[in-house]
């Protein structure tokens, strides 16, 4: 893997180092330094997971364990077989979040792009931002000459700057599938 590649550029730069050739001996050091080696660790144990993460056997859970849960009803009653329906039906939550998660149903779903757009308008782009209760980390405003909402100025390290998808000067057309043309910028952050 990466480690073993590392090791032979190692080895060749340990020659070159002996002569002294301009930059080598840094770069030997920041190659063999632990920081480096243990990054390298973890990206081949990451490699190593995506080649055998786990596959779900089924996507639809729920349905399967209502079918089971049927069965059940028919099957002659034990005291098991109860307290097995019991089971199955209290697990409704975990099966449900099983199969959100095996059919990978978990990213947002962006509104459609409006059909209405004018042939000379501007790129658009549409951005999605997951808040989480955390501030947006970017200021609003009214253009002076058009009377758009823009975003005024993006503060570092807020959430942002660190998603790099708004920028100073961008205009909002939308918010939340609301749009903000006419809108004060109070209302537009009341939408935020």
């Amino acid at each position: 893997g990466v480690s073993h590649v590392l090791t032979l550029v190692l080895q060749e730069l340990s020659l070159l180092c002996k002569r002294d050739v301009n930059g080598v001996g840094m770069l030997y050091d920041l190659l063999r330094s632990r920081w480096l080696q243990a990054l390298l660790k973890i990206y081949e144990c990451l490699q190593h997971y995506l080649g055998k993460r786990p596959v779900p056997v089924t996507l639809q859970a729920r349905a399967l364990n209502r079918e089971v849960v049927e069965l059940l009803r028919e099957a002659p009653q034990s005291g098991e077989i109860k307290e097995l329906r019991q089971l199955l039906c209290a697990s409704h939550a975990l099966l449900s979040a099983h199969d959100t998660v095996a059919q990978k149903d978990f990213e947002p779903v962006l509104p459609p792009l409006p059909d209405n757009i004018p042939e000379n308008e501007e790129a658009m782009r549409i951005v999605c931002l997951v808040k989480n209760n955390q501030p947006l980390g970017a200021t609003i405003k009214r253009h002076e000459l058009t009377g758009d909402i823009t975003v005024a100025r993006v503060i570092h390290g807020g959430l942002a700057d660190r998603s790099g998808l708004l920028y100073a000067g961008d205009k909002l057309v939308e918010v939340n599938g609301v749009p903000v043309e006419g809108l004060e910028p109070e209302q537009v952050i009341n939408i935020l």
